[in-house]
């Protein structure tokens, strides 16, 4: 594409000569034919250096040197960069076809315009929507239901009667559906396992990152809302409910039957007892240890055991204090102990 059409795709407006776009870039990593964006002033000076042949910027930027890039004009640089990261994201997706050899159990139903990679497993009752695309090494159980346009990358599981919704991405290594996390102990202190026999409902556009497992229920329904983003190596037990768009990074827990309220974020490594309620709108802290209701929402929380951040960063600053506060008092012991000898 030209600047002049990327700048009409984007609703903006070029200046300086209409050259050809092959590729996008890092503005400090720039080179002939490549798109790069000026979101952050500090990269502000890479401007009139870059190699690039354009750059996206802000409507209302002024450069303070002669420019050998081409400016394309818009409201958001960054979230006008992000729309054509996605559309070469789409370019890069596999075309529709069917690869051979794979298993579809004949009582499956498939929509149209589907890609289903090598040795994929539909079974029985099975519910594919149109223009999914299913990875090679993906098993989808029996009575899965799986919404249009839902992309399933390689070695992706999703275990019986399980549902997906619509415009979901779910990356390699992803589990959806494995038993949750359910024993007694008898009288001789025997682990008994209590069958899950509920399900897994994910919602419209949600992404779930490589790695990542969601459980099953015991009774009823886990439920990921519309909209969640779940990053790698997360595990979500069974009849936990996570409200909608919610963002949670790597590596946390959220225990058993939890409810996390909408539009929160949870930092990485965060983990959290079961049976708890979380607020909409919810912030805490990366490695952070939720051990009790959050009722009101809006807040932001840190530490282990969590508490609200303002408290939890008076508590860190009294900690650091503390060496000196005991070589105060072991001082003031050795001069009590002076005066009484």
């Amino acid at each position: 594409m030209t600047t002049q059409e990327i700048a009409t795709q984007l609703g903006g407006t070029a200046e300086g000569p209409d050259v050809a776009i092959r590729g996008l870039c890092k503005i400090e990593e720039g080179a002939p034919g490549l798109l790069s964006f000026l979101h952050a002033e500090k990269y502000f000076p890479y401007l009139y250096t870059t190699q690039a042949s354009a750059v996206l910027v802000p409507a209302d930027f002024r450069p303070e040197q002669p420019l050998a890039v081409t400016l394309i004009r818009v409201s958001n640089p960054y979230f006008a960069f992000s729309q054509l990261l996605h559309t070469l994201y789409e370019q890069q997706l596999a075309p529709p076809q069917m690869e051979h050899p794979h298993y579809v159990d004949a009582t499956a139903r498939l929509g149209r315009n589907l890609y289903l990679g090598a040795y994929c497993y539909i079974g029985r009752g099975a519910e594919i929507g149109d223009d999914c695309r299913i990875y090679p090494n993906v098993y989808i159980g029996d009575g899965v239901k799986i919404g249009a346009n839902t992309i399933l990358y390689p070695n992706t599981v999703v275990y019986h009667a399980c549902e997906i919704g619509a415009n979901c991405i779910l990356h390699s290594g992803v589990v959806v559906g494995s038993d949750g996390f359910g024993f007694l102990q008898n009288e001789q202190g025997t682990s008994i396992k209590v069958p899950q026999i509920g399900n897994v409902v994910i919602e419209d556009d949600v992404e779930i990152g490589a790695n990542t497992v969601v459980d099953r229920a015991t009774l009823g329904s886990t439920r990921i809302q519309k909209g969640v983003k779940l990053d790698n190596l997360i595990q979500i037990a069974h009849n936990t409910d996570i409200g909608a768009h919610t963002v949670i990074a790597a590596q946390a827990g959220v225990s058993g039957s939890s409810k996390v309220g909408k539009y929160c974020m949870i930092g990485g490594q965060t983990g959290m007892v079961g049976h708890i309620h979380i607020a909409d709108r919810t912030q805490v802290g990366a490695k952070s240890g939720l051990s009790k209701n959050i009722d009101t929402p809006g807040t932001a929380w840190r530490g282990a055991p969590a508490h609200p951040l303002r408290e939890q960063m008076k508590m860190e600053a009294a900690l650091r204090q503390l060496p000196d506060l005991l070589k105060r008092v072991n001082e003031l012991e050795a001069q009590l102990a002076a005066k009484k000898s």
